[in-house]
């Protein structure tokens, strides 16, 4: 997995600046419901190995009541990371599970899935995060998979000065997150950072990253490097050793991800992310077929 630990003042390393801030179009998906789509729009379609980020959040149950019905993928990885509510997942390979407030859901769609995330929940607050992982071309036919990670499994790094992070994915001051054996050798940290507090964390050098503030407020960057990063914005991160964090002036909460560019074609459509047009019809076809099992 990725390695992603405090520098010591003494170590060399290249610092990752801002290189664009990018904000979420409102969208819907699945049964209607609303969201923002933060990767995956025109401002920012994808960043190699990242297809889309979706946040969704809402108190209103007619923004979320209608879900996600059954629906295909092949070719990559679908994360959900829950931070408020209930959705109760299911699948054509007899998955089971519910997903409650910070459980994280990692699907290897592979060679073809039906799945289906549903509200458990009429009203009350929906919040929480999907994120499009791709497959290298070697492995977008692999047989299906799926990790189902309670928040309990979930470890958090808790410092004496307020700074917590959640590793879903990767490792932080040595911890490491409870996902495993995935393609891109990703990493994932929930970061919150009080007001005026600061961590340098790294991710492996050649991977391309971002931060996406949630709560609060950021500053991103080292020395006069560092740029403000506001609610609701992404910030693209350049490549380099180590990222500065600064907690905002009402502190800050944000989703750190990286992970190993691929550099290969890529073919879209829907539900369906593979390396060329030939393969996207056969997977239609194979689909409309009933071979997804």
């Amino acid at each position: 997995m990725g390695q992603v630990k405090v520098q010591s003042a003494e170590a060399p390393k290249t610092e990752r600046r801002v290189v664009t801030t990018i904000r979420g179009r409102a969208a819907s998906d699945g049964a209607g419901v609303k969201l923002t789509r933060v990767i995956g729009q025109p401002a920012l379609p994808d960043l190699d190995p990242f297809l889309m980020l979706d946040e969704f959040g809402s108190d209103k149950g007619a923004d979320y009541i209608g879900g996600f019905p059954d629906h295909p993928h092949r070719g990559f990885e679908t994360v959900t990371y829950m931070l408020a509510g209930r959705m109760r997942h299911g699948d054509n390979q007899g998955n089971v599970g519910l997903l409650r407030p910070g459980s994280v859901q990692w699907m290897t769609a592979g060679r073809g899935i039906i799945h289906s995330e549903m509200p458990e929940q009429e009203e009350g607050l929906m919040q929480g995060f999907q994120l499009w992982v791709n497959l290298p071309a070697k492995d977008k036919m692999t047989k299906p998979r799926y990790q189902d990670i309670d928040p309990e499994a979930i470890p958090v790094v808790e410092r004496a000065d307020g700074t917590k992070v959640k590793v879903l994915v990767g490792s932080f001051d040595g911890v490491r997150g409870p996902v495993t054996d995935v393609a891109t050798d990703p990493t994932y940290l929930d970061i919150t950072l009080p007001a005026g507090n600061s961590a340098s964390v790294t991710v492996p050098a050649e991977h391309n990253a971002f931060a996406y503030v949630f709560e609060g407020s950021a500053k991103i960057g080292a020395g006069n490097a560092a740029q403000p990063v506001a609610r609701g914005e992404l910030a693209v991160l350049s490549l380099g050793d180590a990222v500065t964090i600064e907690g905002g002036a009402g502190g800050g909460r944000l989703i750190l991800v990286g992970g190993r560019p691929l550099r290969e074609p890529v073919a879209k459509y829907g539900p369906f992310v593979m390396n060329t047009p030939d393969e996207i019809r056969q997977a239609i076809a194979d689909y409309q077929a009933g071979k997804f099992v």
